[in-house]
């Protein structure tokens, strides 16, 4: 299937004007502020890790048995990268 202009439908055209603005404006964003980019990545990696921590020791299996929940971890980590290099 070749790929047009013509062929395109208008709203994908809209589309893509609009994602390259968001990034134009988020490079901008990123390179005026980068302290406070860095601070709200810290802060949402920081949260995610005290979130799963929460959920962790909610599961009294989980709480009881932190070998289980590293080798459960360790096994995630390595599907994931399996899963990863499989798809490039």
């Amino acid at each position: 299937m070749k790929d047009n202009a013509s062929e395109r439908i208008p709203l994908v055209d809209l589309e893509e004007k609009v994602i390259r603005k968001l990034v134009e404006r988020r490079e901008f964003t990123a390179q005026k502020f980068p302290l406070g980019f860095g601070l709200a990545a810290s802060f949402g990696l920081v949260a995610t890790f005290f979130g799963f921590e929460g959920l962790i020791n909610k599961v009294d299996w989980l709480a009881n048995n932190p070998w289980a929940v590293l080798g459960i971890g360790v096994a995630v980590l390595l599907a994931t990268g399996t899963a990863y290099r499989k798809l490039n």
